[in-house]
């Protein structure tokens, strides 16, 4: 996320404090990007790559009411794990969900506005969008999407290996998440920092060059890479 991107962040939020209801739709579609890089680490998993970005988006919804600026730390960083949290349960839950028929029926008609939407635009709606469309309320077409993402049993064997099951995949995989999460944490940090300081990140951390050969390519002092690299790290550890 750049820095204008921080900056356009945090004045959304502030619009939504003040109660300005279009700010949420600015927010999100802002965001969609980090959801659409978090549902995709969840493919393969029996579930639709679009149900999974709806359900990510649920996330982001619940991180943009629950954030306050005295936590320190960008807005996308506080939605992350927010964002996996709510897909990690979409998975692990593997109870038999009773939906009602006028549910099933409106969510084949968000599904169908969805693709027509799709078709004609170019790009997914927004859920305030789909929710005109529909002539319902934003809640309803996320309930009403929920109902129409396939379930699978957590006991279904995976593979031709006896034994393995969906949910031994799943259960096994949450330190992956775990370091997911603090990868794309880190990420999202990189990438609201300045300009010199992302080369600096990239030249000594990622290339693994000296302080001195990292100054001679920017055209700075080893002592000046070594100022900078210090801020950089208390940015981060700040930032994390």
């Amino acid at each position: 996320m750049t820095g204008n991107s921080f900056a356009e962040n945090a004045d959304l939020l502030r619009r939504i404090g003040e109660g300005d209801e279009s700010a949420a739709d600015e927010l999100i579609s802002l965001n969609m990007g980090l959801v659409k890089n978090i549902a995709a680490r969840f493919r393969d998993r029996g579930v639709e790559y679009e149900d999974l970005i709806q359900i990510g988006v649920i996330g982001m919804i619940k991180a943009m009411r629950s954030y306050s600026f005295s936590y320190n730390t960008a807005f996308s960083t506080y939605a992350v794990p927010l964002i996996i949290g709510e897909i990690r349960r979409f998975l692990r839950d593997d109870g038999p969900i009773k939906v009602g028929r006028g549910i099933k029926k409106q969510g084949v008609n968000v599904m169908k506005q969805r693709e027509l939407f799709l078709r004609e635009h170019g790009r997914e709606p927004k859920i305030s969008e789909l929710a005109v469309l529909c002539e319902a309320s934003p809640e309803e077409i996320v309930t009403a999407m929920e109902a129409q993402s396939p379930i699978r049993s957590l006991n279904e064997p995976v593979g031709d290996d006896d034994g393995i099951t969906l949910g031994n995949i799943i259960a096994s995989d949450e330190n992956e998440v775990d370091a997911v999460t603090d990868k794309i944490a880190l990420a999202e940090a990189i990438r609201s920092m300045s300009p010199l300081h992302r080369k600096i990140i990239v030249l000594r951390y990622y290339r693994e060059l000296s302080q001195q050969q990292t100054g001679d390519l920017l055209g700075l002092t080893q002592v000046k890479v070594s100022r900078e690299e210090k801020k950089i790290m208390k940015y981060l550890r700040d930032a994390l």
